[in-house]
């Protein structure tokens, strides 16, 4: 439980993490954006409010780390790992069916929702689901299952993947250069639980004017 327990809240163990293994944490970083991305199975893992936390802690010089190198690892993760993804549905269209243990490792509710998010947008939605908590993973499986040309994934993979990780990288560096914020950075729990919370609210709140109108 305490192994679980860190990897679901390893935005908030980051301190420790650059005090233990200083330069290593890139590849922390790395690995994390790049599981949560490309194993559908994992759309639990803290994407935004780790690349929040990473960023707002370069803007302190006494973490030393570096946010163009954070930015460009989140990217190539972000975007290594959706394309990881799209080859996982392809393969669950072509053989995946069959093996009745893959899908009980998926959340079927969530893949169900990612679904209608992805008819509703069409493409588009590669981009703007990379926003959004839990369909940024299934996604990218979706399109792969789907037999979306690789061609035209990879461009709205690539473009989605730098403005999440650079949205992200943008607001936590500026928050982390706030004086109050360096001398108080438990303050930084309080904007993860905020930024963490605010994309569920958007879609639930969509959501729900979707269903007014539908009963309209």
């Amino acid at each position: 439980m305490a192994i679980i327990d860190f990897i679901l809240h390893i935005d908030g163990h980051l301190v420790t993490i650059v005090n233990q293994f200083g330069n290593w944490t890139y590849l922390i970083l790395f690995a994390i954006i790049f599981i949560e991305t490309g194993l559908v199975i994992f759309p639990f893992l803290p994407g935004d409010s780790l690349i929040f936390v990473a960023s707002a802690m370069a803007a302190n010089p006494r973490y030393q780390l570096n946010i163009w190198l954070i930015y460009l690892v989140v990217s190539i993760a972000a975007i290594l790992g959706d394309s990881v993804n799209y080859e996982i549905g392809a393969w669950f269209t072509r053989a995946g069916e069959k093996h009745a243990w893959f899908n009980k490792l998926i959340n079927q509710k969530n893949r169900l929702a990612a679904e209608r998010f992805f008819e509703r947008h069409g493409p588009i939605t590669i981009v703007v689901g990379r926003f959004v908590p839990f369909i940024r993973t299934f996604v990218p499986f979706i399109s792969g299952s789907s037999k979306m040309h690789y061609g035209k994934f990879i461009t709205y993979n690539i473009v989605g993947g730098l403005l999440w990780t650079g949205f992200f990288s943008i607001i936590g560096f500026y928050f982390g250069n706030i004086p109050l914020i360096k001398d108080h950075f438990a303050i930084i729990i309080v904007a993860i639980i905020f930024i963490s919370i605010v994309p569920i609210a958007i879609v639930a709140l969509k959501k729900h004017i979707e269903t007014k109108k539908e009963s309209h």
